[in-house]
């Protein structure tokens, strides 16, 4: 496919042909993990210990159990075969192979990945992606990191290489790779080297072949070896499930051959199992070891090519990565053309790429706009990754190897796991790991441009091999007990009607595995039965003032606002589920009149168990005492705005259509008035037709509680919503529970203490998230509202406009994150001058995790593109 004939829809059709007619558009793709080192996968400690059992150091000479890690790679939807680059600037100690950073058990915050890279463009079917990385050429500071990091405390900023000086006089490669697909397995890959430094250089690019070890656990039926040869300028893999492929590259590369084998002697001192180990290409290339196998056959390849470039000059590699054969081993004419035929390729699927761009990001967007939400869908596509771990096998251990120690007891309670799926991860390198409610999130974006994909990741874990028998959802891989919040209804709805509103079989395959999820709720984390919920931390860390998953310092019960609020939300998502069902099966109207009912109660509850504190016009977490008095944590938090998002409308159109729902509905209200405020409330709108709100926060306590999340003082800051209003930097909150002070101060940046997490914080800094979902909020509002409700906006500033316009502006401040301001300063890079003005980087746009307070510097994992991405929907949404 080379003809641009149909540009403007060639990237749809693809989509179109792998849902509709089985092609497989999206088996190959960028699905290798930036770091499988230092993951729970491949920890076999005693203890837990991840970061130290298989640190950095370890990962070039430890062959992996569960997955692969490379950089700019890619690898089929099984992950049989592996492609990435490698470097060498020549002085390095080790090959740079995979990105350096620190564990949560050496950062002064945290895991915190030190390399730069960006991921700068993907279609949906990774017909084209481009990735770009800067590689220093002096020698890359692993050990400067290392110690200063260490002798830093969580006053202290993170050390990061832009600090090091390693970047100075431009002495660095710009790096960067395009990948287009010729078919479905077929990519031609263009690897450009630029020596930006003031002298000539050379870099040795090692691009990589080989497999992923499955032959030495002792699994049956898996212990067949594959190879990989080649002659002149390819290599050749053979492998007895996924056939024959080949990697071909122009000029005349070395060609080099060693085996994806633990190097038993480096690690623990015992026998060889191969004299060509994994690092057996490292060692050759930085220190002339005869480890690289004279046969010139393995299981691990590279295509050595050693570049002079001249000061400000660039060169560069063509590669073509192909199927080659079919699993029988049968030959076909490998056709890998790197000449006008891989010339076209590109240059078609490229224009495709714009094109498809182009028409789903409004013109009314501008050019800044543009390049952020079309990065953020880039760093999406390459978020994604296989993710392989059988827990059962993981917890008993492998036939070939040693039993795992006594004690290791994380994730035993779900044995019945086996993941071997593509998934949309949060961060490549710092959560190289599923996490159930940032994935709900990504879902919203992937919408956007596949909802194909969207709809199976929302499906993912409710399957059986994910969701526990108990009916709970994994929250991710330290611990699938944990709790996230349960926001896959809500993200279901969404990919719904982003996808047209049309997949009733989707909303109802969703809605049946989300009943048994909502039963494990009200089982589970209604201690009381009181209808006001527990949850534990419930994703926000160290938001309260000790660990909310932990054994209280009291005797009692954490009762939570942000609990409560996520499950009348939850309700009011199923109760919407189920009236778009019930439109097309009568048997669902019973389904809406429960969950309609379920909503009131835990609404009410929230009112008649404390959660709401009249004077202060807020929510709070509330300590149930064992004598029946409760205690509220007075802590102004993103906690307390969490019963802002239940909320719903209801249409008289709808209810005439469903007389027996409209009945009971009335029923509701007539005989039970204490539910008045939060199901009664109706106005009258166009055409004579009536609309219901649903909501836990009615019309008098609603401009109560935004005056307080508007006011600049308190929650709104010039780039959205803190998570922590501003009021507790001067007026900390502090309990005494047990004997021992608790504390919460407002703390714009990195968590200055350990609680419940390393590099995040919810004591103050934005999260895209929390703002999107209250941004939502604030439009179901506008929504019944209408102009016939303003407020204060900002709070205090006596000038008011509808919730509309307020959820316009705090979109608008999130997206001014992202795009230059005035001064040509993106506020997300705060005081970074190589990121900020140099013209080689400033235009280089990354998704971090969370961002500052007060000034909106970008904070935390750096390629957080899973939820962050968010900002891309919130453009298409500003600017339509």
């Amino acid at each position: 496919m080379t003809s641009t004939d149909d540009v403007p829809g060639a990237e749809r059709r693809r989509l179109a042909e792998a849902d509709e007619d089985g092609v497989p558009w999206r088996a190959w793709g960028p699905y290798l993990a930036e770091r499988a080192w230092g993951t729970v996968r491949e920890d076999y400690s005693a203890h837990g210990t991840a970061w130290e059992y298989l640190p950095h150091d370890h990962a070039r000479s430890r062959a992996y159990r569960w997955s692969e890690d490379g950089m700019a790679g890619v690898c089929d939807d099984r992950q049989r075969f592996c492609f990435a680059l490698a470097l060498w600037n020549g002085v390095d100690p080790i090959l740079k192979e995979r990105m350096f950073g620190l564990g949560g058990d050496t950062g002064n915050h945290g895991e915190d990945v030190k390399d730069h890279w960006w991921y700068q463009d993907s279609t949906p079917t990774h017909s084209w992606m481009r990735w770009r990385y800067h590689y220093p050429q002096r020698p890359f500071p692993y050990d400067d990191l290392v110690a200063v990091n260490a002798a830093r405390t969580r006053e202290d900023p993170e050390y990061e290489l832009v600090d090091t000086g390693v970047f100075a006089d431009d002495r660095y490669w710009a790096v960067t790779v395009d990948y287009a697909k010729s078919s479905p397995t077929d990519l031609c890959v263009l690897v450009t080297v630029a020596n930006r430094g003031p002298e000539a250089a050379t870099l040795h690019v090692l691009p990589h072949l080989w497999f992923r070890n499955t032959w030495s656990w002792g699994t049956p039926f898996r212990d067949r070896v594959p190879r990989i040869a080649g002659e002149g300028n390819r290599l050749v893999g053979r492998h007895q499930l996924l056939g024959e492929i080949t990697l071909a590259g122009d000029g005349e590369p070395r060609r080099l051959y060693c085996d994806n084998e633990s190097n038993a002697p480096r690690l623990w001192g015992q026998g060889p199992r191969t004299a060509y180990p994994k690092d057996g290409i490292n060692d050759h290339v930085v220190h002339g070891a005869e480890t690289v196998n004279p046969e010139e056959e393995g299981t691990k390849a590279a295509l050595h090519y050693v570049l002079d470039v001249p000061a400000g000059g660039s060169r560069e590699i063509r590669l073509r990565l192909k199927l080659t054969g079919t699993g029988s081993g049968a030959h076909a004419d490998p056709g890998c053309d790197l000449g006008a035929a891989f010339d076209a390729v590109l240059t078609a699927r490229r224009a495709e790429a714009d094109a498809f761009y182009d028409d789903l990001i409004p013109a009314h967007a501008s050019r800044a706009e543009r390049a952020v939400a079309r990065a953020a869908f880039a760093g999406l596509m390459w978020g994604k990754q296989f993710y392989h771990f059988d827990v059962a096998r993981w917890l008993t251990g492998d036939p070939t190897s040693a039993p795992p120690p006594e004690g290791r007891t994380r994730n035993a309670n779900w044995w019945h796991m086996h993941s071997s799926d593509i998934i949309s991860m949060p961060d490549p390198w710092e959560y190289p790991w599923y996490a159930a409610w940032d994935l709900a999130f990504h879902c919203v974006t992937l919408a956007r441009v596949d909802p194909g994909f969207a709809k199976e990741q929302v499906l993912l874990l409710l399957r059986e091999w994910y969701m526990h028998p108990n009916g709970q959802i994994p929250a991710y891989e330290w611990a699938f007990d944990d709790v996230n919040p349960p926001v896959h209804a809500w993200a279901a709805l969404q990919v719904f009607h982003l996808d047209g509103a049309r997949d009733h079989d989707f909303l109802a395959r969703v809605m049946h595995k989300l009943l048994i999820n909502f039963t494990w709720w009200v089982n589970r984390k209604d201690v009381n039965g009181n209808n006001v919920f527990e949850g534990g931390f419930l994703g926000l860390d160290n938001v309260g003032p000790f660990d909310r998953s932990a054994a209280l310092p009291a005797a009692g019960v954490l009762e939570q606002s942000d609990g409560t609020g996520w499950m009348a939300m939850y309700a009011l998502n199923l109760f919407d589920m189920a009236l778009i069902l019930a439109l097309r099966d009568p048997a669902y109207v019973d389904i809406a009149t429960k969950f309609f009912e379920h909503f009131a109660y835990i609404a009410a509850a929230a009112y008649h168990q404390d959660l709401w504190d009249d004077k202060d016009g807020f929510f709070y977490d509330v300590l149930h005492l064992p004598d029946d008095s409760r205690l509220p944590l007075k802590v102004r938090s993103v906690v307390g705005l969490l019963p802002l998002c239940a909320t719903t409308t209801l249409d008289s159109v709808t209810l005439s259509r469903l007389p027996e729902l409209a009945a009971r509905l009335q029923w509701f209200v007539t005989n039970r008035p204490e539910y008045a405020d939060l199901i009664g409330v109706h106005r009258a709108c166009e055409a004579g037709h009536q609309h219901r709100l649903l909501s836990v926060v009615g019309p008098t306590n609603l401009t109560r509680i935004l005056s307080v999340m508007l006011d600049e003082e308190e929650f709104l800051s010039p780039h959205g919503l803190r998570t922590l209003s501003r009021r507790h930097l001067a007026d900390p909150f502090s309990v005494t529970l047990g004997g021992t002070a608790y504390t919460v101060g407002y703390e714009p940046a990195e968590s200055r203490t350990g609680l419940f997490g390393g590099n995040s914080n919810w004591r103050g800094p934005l999260w895209m998230p929390m703002n999107y979902l209250l941004i939502g909020a604030l439009r179901g509002f506008g929504e019944y509202f209408g102009d016939e409700l303003e407020v204060e906006y900002p709070t205090g500033t006596g000038r008011t406009v509808t919730l509309d316009e307020v959820a316009d502006d705090l979109s608008d401040r999130l997206i001014s994150l992202f795009v230059p301001d005035p001064h040509g300063r993106r506020p997300m890079y705060g005081a970074s001058e190589l990121l900020q003005s140099h013209p080689d980087w400033r235009d280089l746009i990354a998704f971090p995790e969370y961002f500052h307070g007060d000034n909106g510097a970008g904070l935390g994992a750096w390629h957080q593109t899973g939820w962050t991405a968010l900002i891309a929907d919130l453009i298409l949404t500003r600017r339509r």
